[in-house]
């Protein structure tokens, strides 16, 4: 079965925007991607084409699952980094509880099935939030050293997910969140 897909929409676990300076500080100075992305996890990414939210009933689904998992606290605390080649690098903060966001993504991926590139890679998927990227392995040791002793922790309560899209040269922005089990209900933006 062939699926529509579109690096242009995603379904993302965002933080609150009350706490979201000290992560735009760090990606002000590190990430190439401010510009289009707000801080996020991804969930489910690339998605449907916006154009196809209605047909394929893509909110009323995403209801549906985000039903089935309660709202969480999330704490962001740690840097980590993925590689990629011999010589570059993403970092990001590793968001905890790690078992509650991989439960959440697994439910959105079972009601998606076909939208299933977070979780490919080798030991499935890892939810992270970037927050830049690094171009050599002293830089990325020194950047992480410095990062993690200067970071205060945040913490944020996780009750809804969002559907966002963008166009070619715009910024995401959201189409609508749709909350957890034990929230209110779906909020149009």
């Amino acid at each position: 079965m062939s699926y529509s897909k579109t690096h242009q929409t995603s379904v993302v676990a965002m933080p609150s925007g009350d706490i979201w300076e000290p992560i735009q500080a760090i990606r002000r100075e590190h990430d190439r991607q401010i510009h289009r992305w707000m801080p996020h996890i991804n969930l489910l990414y690339p998605f449907y084409p916006r154009d196809q939210f209605q047909a394929e009933r893509v909110i009323p689904r995403l209801e549906a699952a985000c039903q089935q998992v309660p709202g969480f606290e999330v704490t962001l605390a740690t840097f980590r980094y993925f590689t990629h080649g011999a010589k570059r690098a993403t970092i990001w903060l590793d968001p905890a509880p790690r078992a509650a966001l991989v439960h959440l993504q697994a439910t959105l991926h079972d009601t998606f099935p076909g939208y299933d590139e977070q979780s490919r890679y080798h030991g499935g998927f890892t939810p992270h939030l970037s927050v830049g990227q690094v171009t050599s392995r002293r830089a990325l040791q020194s950047l992480l050293m410095t990062l993690q002793t200067h970071w205060t922790p945040l913490k944020f309560r996780l009750d809804a997910v969002a559907l966002i899209w963008r166009t070619a040269d715009s910024p995401f922005q959201v189409e609508c969140r749709i909350p957890l089990a034990n929230s209110a209900g779906p909020d149009q933006v």
